[in-house]
């Protein structure tokens, strides 16, 4: 009798909580239901030059992150869905030691987009509080910017480097009071007060730091220039696996995340792998660079907002492919390891409405839910087919698969040579990797050439390939196994860049396998290095397999068709005998 008394109050209890639960729905101001016309979120650089759009944003930013920590839509909260403090929001109750998001899940991309949106939401709410406090002479300009406001994104496939005015401690913007030099929110989010050990673990080193910070040095001070020098040293690997991700990966699974094994084809290419090399390459023992502390730093919201954006753009492109079963074998702080998620799986902690229902990859499919959409998917007024024709064109002319690139910055120690994209043979770097061998995130660098004896140079050295960037949680103890399962996971880095430059320098004449595939057997290596910068023998991580492979390409005719791509060889034989190479007979 007792035990059913107290279920029933227990379900009322729980019915009462999502009766109250807080509706995301994006903002909806700007949006004309008709049509379907949405306000776009624009990209940083222009976006910063945009004035009264601008203002607002980095106000609203602003007052949200100096909300009360307690408070469910503080900048505190709602950065800890993503991880640490592993606790309920918004009634949504969890028992795994775990955040809400899903890494290495087909659930990826679609559990991300009502995060973003909700972010969005909270600021958009705020710029209507912060527009009507403009003079006479502004309020209208400032409340019609506040109504279309949407967050801005940082296309880091055309331009690597973090944008700058995320990196000043300080900003100017026009406020109701006039021009006012501020503290600037991008920069950094200081917590206030110090989380507890309950919230984040003493163990864990990020727990000490008082500030967000991008990769400290000794002194825990961020370090934006090597943040940029790595950024750049990889910016034509991001820029070739983001054409090439978009232009020949139709099936959702693959596209999706770095786990799906299933028929990949050699394409060990994601949306989840190009994404996580901006974590690990931005934070670098930082909070972006950690699952549990990533949501914290602001600069979280503009590279989510891009990987975002590539789903949208995805979508447009290959409408009919979406979401399959899938099985999780890490799990979030609602979905315990092991089970198998698909489209109707709830998207925890997110509801669509009061009365507590959940969102689902089936309800967060479209940006049209949640009252964005981007530049390059305009989509109203067309049908599918002329929808992803213009999508096919905005990338190509965006990503200029064809042209000259060099004007580029990403491409800057390249020199003058035509896009890799726009290359008849294609070559890269497959990896497979129990994403939790070391229990932190880790690079695995590749170099074509001798590599350098200085490890403090990897990350940029003149012959480095790309970083591979396994981005995952820092566990309580190195030892400590039993809150990391083993869980394999994929990525790629391309070739056929530096296999130009080596075309450019005269060391082989063309990229076909006859000339490759000599040098690539003699030249190519790679090491490992945690992202405290402690290098790891290879041999200590015996889950890593890597191995080559190639295609041929046949070019597009017309600016709105991509190129054709044949399927990837195997080229065991480039990595047999080196530390982590594919064995012989292994499987793909």
């Amino acid at each position: 009798m007792l035990k059913s008394l107290l279920l029933y109050v227990s379900s009322v209890t729980a019915l009462i909580a999502s009766a109250n639960a807080y509706a995301i729905t994006g903002p909806q101001g700007g949006v004309n239901s008709i049509t379907g016309q949405r306000p776009f979120r624009q990209e940083f650089t222009n976006f910063s030059q945009s004035g009264a759009p601008f203002d607002l944003y980095v106000l609203a930013l602003q007052e949200f992150t100096q909300q009360n920590q307690t408070e469910l839509l503080s900048f505190y909260q709602v950065g800890g869905i993503h991880g640490y403090p592993y606790k309920s929001w918004d009634n949504v109750n969890g028992t795994q030691q775990a955040g809400y998001c899903t890494h290495a899940s087909i659930l990826f991309p679609s559990w991300h987009r009502p995060y973003v949106a909700l972010f969005e939401q909270i600021i958009w709410n705020f710029a209507q509080s912060i527009a009507s406090t403009y003079p006479a002479s502004q309020k209208a300009k400032y409340q019609a910017a506040a109504q279309a406001l949407r967050i801005p994104y940082w296309d880091w496939a055309s331009t690597p480097s973090m944008p700058a005015l995320v990196n000043t401690v300080t900003i100017s913007v026009n406020t109701p009071n006039g021009v006012e030099t501020i503290t600037n929110p991008l920069y950094n989010y200081t917590f206030h007060p110090q989380p507890s050990a309950s919230d984040f673990p003493p163990s864990q080193p990020l727990s000490q730091f008082h500030s967000t910070v991008r990769y400290p040095n000794s002194a825990g001070k961020s370090q934006p220039n090597k943040v940029n020098k790595q950024l750049v040293a990889n910016g034509q690997s991001i820029h070739t696996l983001t054409y090439q991700l978009l232009a020949s990966q139709s099936n959702y699974a693959p596209f999706s995340n770095t786990a799906y094994s299933d028929g990949q084809g050699g394409d060990y290419n994601s949306l989840e792998n190009m994404h996580n090399e901006i974590h690990s390459l931005v934070g670098n023992g930082g909070h972006m660079g950690d699952v549990p502390f990533a949501g914290f730093d602001p600069i979280f919201w503009l590279h989510h907002a891009n990987v975002d954006r590539l789903f949208a753009i995805w979508q447009a492109l290959y409408p009919n492919s979406y979401t399959t079963p899938e099985v999780d074998a890490y799990g979030t702080y609602t979905n315990a390891p092991g089970e198998t998620e698909d489209i109707n799986t709830p998207l925890t902690p997110f509801h669509s409405n009061a009365g507590g229902t959940l969102y689902t990859s089936a309800t967060a499919r479209s940006t049209r839910s949640f009252g964005y959409s981007y530049p390059e998917v305009v989509d109203w007024g067309v049908n599918a087919t002329q929808l992803s024709a213009n999508v096919r064109t905005n990338v190509n002319a965006l990503y200029n698969p064809t042209g000259s690139i060099s004007q580029r910055a990403l491409l800057g120690r390249r020199g003058i040579l035509p896009s890799p994209n726009s290359m008849n043979h294609q070559w890269a770097v497959n990896i497979r990797v129990n994403k939790n061998a070391l229990n932190s995130s880790f690079f695995i660098h590749f170099f074509l050439g001798d590599i350098p004896a200085d490890s403090d140079t990897w990350s940029w050295a003149s012959n480095l390939v790309a970083s591979q960037s396994i981005f995952t949680s820092t566990h309580q103890s190195e030892n400590d196994t039993s809150t990391a399962p083993a869980q394999t996971i994929h990525g790629q880095i391309p070739l056929t860049h530096s296999l130009m430059d080596a075309v450019s320098s005269g060391q082989i004449i063309d990229l076909k396998p006859a000339s490759v595939l000599g040098i690539l057997t003699a030249q190519l290596g790679w090491r490992i290095q945690k992202t405290d910068d402690s290098v790891v023998p290879v041999d200590e991580v015996p889950s890593l397999k890597v191995y080559v492979a190639g295609r041929s390409v046949d070019l597009p005719a017309t600016s709105d068709q991509f190129p054709t791509y044949g399927p990837w060889t195997a080229y065991r034989n480039v990595t047999r005998g080196k530390v982590g190479g594919l064995l012989a007979g292994a499987p793909l």
